[in-house]
């Protein structure tokens, strides 16, 4: 049986009440999507402190770095193609996403997917400030289930951004709206 994927932000978060969100929705596991598994001020986040606080609670964690944000711009990729995102960071991780790495790093992530239910984790709070939008995308596109976790009893469903556009080799292409 398939689980539902879920995406979280950290944020400012104390660690029981993230761990308290994650518990809420049956999470079992946590994929670090960050760049850099470290937070300057909320250490309680950092990789060599967080994966011993969820295992205390039987909650799994790995950090999948080809799923990281924070990308530059490829030139491989015609600008063009990923247009719709004005915002250069979106748009180069929608470049990213449309690069080997990143489709090794989203297979890895819905095995682990397949064996438990996973809460896809990075700093920002907002969903749709976060390159998560562009993984949950993905994720829909392969026809996975996924919710945004926003915070005490506040559980979204995701959509597919309505800018999508599903390419022959599953890759998802953003052009301008016209």
């Amino acid at each position: 049986m398939a689980h539902p994927f879920f995406t979280i932000g950290h944020a400012t978060r104390s660690i029981e009440e993230f761990v308290e969100l994650l518990q809420s929705s049956s999470v079992t596991f946590v994929v670090d999507v960050r760049t850099v598994p470290r937070s300057r001020t909320n250490p309680q986040f950092n990789r060599e402190t967080l994966p011993q606080s969820l295992a205390s609670v039987s909650i799994g964690y790995e950090h999948i770095a080809s799923l990281g944000g924070l990308r530059s711009r490829k030139r491989e990729v015609p600008r063009e193609t990923n247009a719709f995102w004005e915002n250069d960071s979106f748009h180069n991780y929608a470049d990213h996403a449309m690069g080997v790495a990143f489709r090794e790093g989203l297979a890895h992530l819905r095995e682990l997917g397949q064996a438990q239910r996973c809460a896809i984790m990075c700093a920002e709070t907002l969903w749709w400030r976060c390159h998560r939008r562009i993984i949950t995308d993905y994720l829909l596109a392969a026809g996975e289930t996924v919710f945004h976790i926003l915070g005490p009893g506040q559980v979204k469903e995701a959509e597919m951004n309505p800018a999508a556009q599903l390419l022959s080799d599953s890759r998802l292409a953003y052009p301008a709206e016209s």
